[in-house]
């Protein structure tokens, strides 16, 4: 198992919305879905874009750039089911929403 990182505080991610965290030279997107904390690569793999400045909606975020759809909980694509971004094992302590890297 490798390290486990705070990433943001509850309080920073609001009932249905993503943000983006750097963390240790890291781009991650949280997001807030459903009562749970969900938490992706924040990098779209079609061209870079920041998945956590995209639209939210359910569990389906996309891209800004160029409207790929992912899922937040699986990481899946919905535009290519060959292409996904790595999701995290999210743990919250407290107020703390902690990743493993």
């Amino acid at each position: 198992m490798g390290d486990r990182i705070t990433i943001v505080k509850t309080d920073q991610v609001a009932p249905g919305s993503g943000i983006v965290a750097e963390v240790e030279g890291k781009s991650f997107a949280v997001f807030h879905v459903d009562g749970a904390y969900c938490v992706i690569d924040n990098t779209c793999v079609h061209r870079g874009g920041p998945l956590g400045e995209g639209d939210l909606e359910g569990d389906t975020v996309t891209c800004p750039w160029h409207g790929w759809e992912y899922n937040v909980k699986t990481g899946a694509c919905t535009n290519n089911p060959a292409a996904c971004v790595k999701t995290y094992h999210v743990t919250v302590e407290g107020s703390d929403i902690k990743v493993d890297i």
